[in-house]
């Protein structure tokens, strides 16, 4: 089953992310725990690390936070090395978009070998600006 991560304004889709399979986002989630949280879950980065996928959505408050927290995981990331793709979905997009995979950020993209973390800090920016939640589907 695969997330999907969404802002929608009445009926309209004002915009999405495809994430890939919901384990693809928990081992974003703990690469995140293990690099950045030193194992405690939450200590520093708890709008995401937190927040169960099966809550339904971030508020635009909680998107500002998110987007926060994003913008330091990705600066971070950028500095550390990156781990093994093992995902036979990610290993094609790589193959198939030829992404250069040079540090830890690099190996965390969505379906359509976009940066998943830019993509999910620009979820949050249109999150706030327009004062739409950000829905999990």
């Amino acid at each position: 089953m695969g997330l999907y991560l969404c802002i929608f304004e009445g009926d309209e889709e004002i915009d999405g992310v495809e994430v890939g399979p919901y384990v693809d986002f928990d081992k974003l989630r703990d690469c995140v725990v293990r690099e950045l949280e030193g194992g405690s879950a939450g200590s520093k980065f708890p709008t995401l690390i937190l927040h169960s996928d099966c809550d339904g959505k971030w508020s635009p408050a909680e998107a500002g936070k998110l987007e926060e927290e994003l913008i330091e995981i990705g600066d971070k990331f950028r500095r550390r090395p990156p781990i093994p793709i093992n995902s036979d979905w990610q290993k094609q997009v790589i193959k198939s978009f030829g992404l250069q995979i040079n540090n830890l950020y690099d190996c965390f993209f969505d379906v359509d070998g976009e940066s998943l973390l830019e993509r999910l800090i620009n979820l949050a920016k249109l999150s706030e600006r327009r004062d739409l939640p950000i829905l999990f589907q």
